[in-house]
């Protein structure tokens, strides 16, 4: 199922955001048990309250992380998501937000979507027709997919090559640019009754678009949205994500086991940015983080222990699976992996479990049943289990370890730690000076309240889509001074003659 995810807000200063990630539909994987909420997940009520619930305490947004197919990987077939609820029975997030935004005022909402499963024109469509209705509220979260099982969803054969993707989303990303900041002029909606014009047909414009990989030939159709541009979010990791991220994020998903790996990744965006002729400073970090939070230390513990107990270690497997590609029904559940270069799945995956000793500490051995219950449980993210002051503790340090704006809250209980969050944290958080109490612009669009910059509901000047905004104003002066010319020349012609 799709899932939101908070994103808390962003820090003016020295202060932190948060925001929420969610997972929309009937169920997540087993989560805490038989109980937890996410089986309502197929049901609106249940995102109208998580929606009030994350604007109580003034969370920027709610990310919902998309993704189409099921995971395959594991064992070769979906038996195991299917049998522990994990990224199956998925609801479309796009269908959700009118109903959250209409319970809401200031609360964001960034939307997964694929550049290679969809169309520039219906992904432009649908988005602007978002932001209209949300009053601006609206982000992107540019994916470029992953898995196989996906690709054979929208008809293809197999997954697009890595690097071809991204070349795909960059072309993707122009065209979109191009349909929201170029085909319509800020004012061509005149409603003029006695020219009979509801939509000046002088300032609308076809965009006309042969690429490598896209061919276009029309106009926008919907009017210019209140943000034109929605948010635009990112999380590559690769070379050609973080070279994506740097030239178009303005908000960055970070999901790093420890905060010195965070850094090293926020830099290397930030440099990306520069090297692409962006300010660093206009991008947002929001890292991952999976807290278990009581009022006592018990209270926390016996959450985060019955998180682990109904965590389904083959649905975590299925889901580390997706992301890596690699089957690992082949080892036993309960044997440590061990280096063996007989078996270079074994090999990849120590790779990736020298990170998470690096996150806990230890050098404790890892199994496959380990590493499929901490992928139910939290997955890349670090787990934090204790009081409101000691999570507020861990992320103070955290974030000024790391060098990130803000956290993206993973939600193990549903809607039981967003509770926690916003009743217990939160307020310790604001008592020291480290989040804030209100939106910096209450009422606003979500990249007036991520930038805290009132006023700025269209994308930076540096921002590659701004190119395009330049372009349509450049050709509308240029339009209106040889209008101008024409009217001045009849005048003197009607005068000569006269």
């Amino acid at each position: 199922m799709a899932s939101p995810d908070f994103v808390g807000s962003s820090f003016p200063s020295n202060t932190l955001s948060c925001t929420a990630k969610a997972l929309p539909g009937a169920q997540c994987w087993l989560g805490n048990g038989p109980d937890d909420g996410c089986r309502a997940k197929d049901r609106l009520d249940y995102y109208i309250e998580l929606a009030k619930l994350a604007e109580k305490r003034k969370m920027t947004s709610i990310f919902f992380a998309d993704s189409y197919g099921a995971n395959d990987v594991y064992a070769g077939n979906t038996d195991a998501p299917c049998q522990g609820g994990s990224q199956v029975a998925q609801l479309d997030p796009v269908v959700l937000i009118s109903a959250m935004a209409a319970v809401t005022k200031s609360l964001g909402f960034a939307i997964t979507a694929n550049v290679v499963a969809l169309t520039p024109f219906i992904m432009a469509r649908t988005f602007s027709i978002l932001d209209h209705i949300t009053n601006g509220r609206v982000g992107w979260n540019i994916v470029t997919g992953y898995t196989n099982s996906s690709a054979r969803a929208m008809g293809f054969d197999s997954i697009m090559p890595h690097d071809q993707r991204y070349e795909k989303a960059e072309e993707f990303a122009d065209l979109v640019y191009r349909l929201w900041e170029g085909s319509w002029d800020d004012d061509a909606q005149v409603w003029d009754v006695e020219r009979d014009t509801a939509y000046d047909p002088e300032r609308i414009h076809k965009i006309d678009f042969e690429g490598k990989f896209h061919r276009l030939h029309a106009i926008q159709q919907t009017h210019p949205s209140p943000q034109r541009v929605p948010l635009i979010f990112q999380a590559g990791a690769s070379k050609a994500g973080i070279a994506l991220a740097g030239a178009h994020a303005e908000g960055l998903y970070c999901g790093s086991i420890a905060p010195e790996t965070t850094n090293k990744y926020v830099q290397s965006i930030c440099a990306s940015a520069a090297a692409s002729g962006r300010s660093p400073k206009d991008i947002k970090a929001f890292a991952g983080i999976s807290p278990f939070i009581g009022r006592t230390m018990e209270e926390a513990q016996a959450k985060y222990d019955r998180a682990w107990k109904h965590a389904g270690a083959r649905a975590g497997l299925s889901r580390f699976g997706g992301y890596t590609s690699i089957d690992l029904s082949q080892f036993p559940l309960d044997e440590p992996f061990e280096h063996d270069v007989s078996k270079p799945a074994a090999n990849a995956v120590g790779g990736i479990l020298k990170s998470f000793r690096v996150g806990d500490g230890t050098n404790a051995k890892w199994t496959p049943r380990k590493l499929g219950e901490l992928m139910s449980c939290g997955g890349m993210y670090p787990q934090v289990v204790g009081t409101p002051e000691m999570v507020a503790d861990f992320m103070e340090k955290w974030a000024a370890e790391s060098g990130i704006d803000g956290f993206n809250l993973y939600a193990s209980s549903s809607p039981g730690t967003i509770q926690d969050v916003v009743e217990l944290l939160i307020p310790v958080l604001q008592g020291r000076g480290l989040y804030w109490k209100d939106y910096p612009v209450p009422g606003g669009t979500l990249r007036e309240n991520v930038h805290a910059k009132p006023g700025q509901r269209q994308v930076m000047e540096d921002h590659p889509a701004a190119k395009y905004r330049r372009e349509r104003l450049e050709r509308r002066q240029a339009k209106d001074l040889e209008k101008l010319k024409l009217n001045s020349q009849g005048k003197v012609n009607g005068e000569t003659s006269h």
